[in-house]
């Protein structure tokens, strides 16, 4: 039941990783193109920054980093009287009150908590690739039709929000349907965060003897159980490829575009 269950896992890190990445995405870009220099500066390092770090090094770097720093403050708001180091060596030690979840804490709350990590883990490197996608996209839409809106009167925010945000999507759809694919790739790095994912449950219940279960009635199975995580993710990639073709032809409807002037052809 854990290995059914973890297909949800997986489900449930995409539905809510992928919006959370999108309005990173959404965000770094719009301070990339600030007039605002600090803002612009920030937009554009963030962006810099997490892709030239490879993913699984800011995976393992940013989890430890992040549990370690709310423990470390908790620590110094509860235990105030504590009169040891924090550091001592390579052990980092703070009082039990300071526990990012308590020791006391049931099993689900463990779970919850190392899976709104890997969530916020995903956002922040999938959000600085959307980031670029996004600002590029920003750049496609022709200046003509923001310094037309300009002389009707809007303000910058007006045309923003009204003319280039609705027409930075049909040139932001392909990039980001690629970083979807690359999203759903990605899952697996769950099994390298200390989560119970698909991966997880297929070396545990296919092997002859794993960590979780001593002895097993079975030879070494995990060729089959990672044959159908192979079949998994080809049919969920297939699936994904036609809902993102459906919506790129929704998107280029009427649009001065490559595809929307092929369909005003076709019509």
């Amino acid at each position: 039941m854990g290995f059914y269950a973890s297909f949800g896992t997986v489900l449930l890190l995409l539905a809510i990783t992928a919006p959370t990445a999108l309005a990173f995405g959404f965000f770094g870009a719009s301070a990339a193109r600030s007039n605002v220099a600090p803002l612009r500066w920030l937009g554009k390092g963030y962006i810099s920054v997490v892709r030239g770090v490879p993913d699984i090094a800011f995976f393992l770097f940013f989890i430890i980093a992040l549990d370690q720093g709310i423990e470390y403050l908790r620590h110094k708001v509860t235990c105030s009287d504590w009169d040891q180091p924090i550091r001592q060596g390579n052990d980092f030690i703070v009082c039990d009150a300071a526990k990012m979840p308590l020791g006391s804490a049931p099993q689900w709350m463990h779970e919850s908590y190392g899976f709104a990590l890997a969530v916020l883990t995903f956002a922040i490197v999938f959000g600085a690739f959307a980031a670029n996608v996004l600002f590029g996209a920003m750049r496609a839409v022709p200046r003509a039709q923001i310094e037309t809106a300009e002389a009707y009167g809007m303000t910058r925010k007006q045309s923003f929000w009204r003319i280039l945000v609705p027409q930075m999507w049909v040139f932001a759809l392909p990039g980001l349907s690629n970083l979807w694919m690359v999203l759903i790739k990605a899952t697996p790095l769950l099994f390298l965060l200390g989560i119970e994912d698909i991966v997880y449950w297929a070396r545990e219940l296919g092997g002859t003897k794993t960590s979780r279960f001593t002895d097993y009635p079975h030879g070494d199975w995990r060729v089959w159980y990672f044959l159908f995580l192979l079949i998994f993710y080809l049919a969920f990639t297939k699936v994904s490829e036609i809902v993102l073709e459906r919506l790129m032809t929704r998107l280029t409807h009427g649009q001065a575009t490559t595809g929307g002037e092929a369909q005003r052809k076709a019509a």
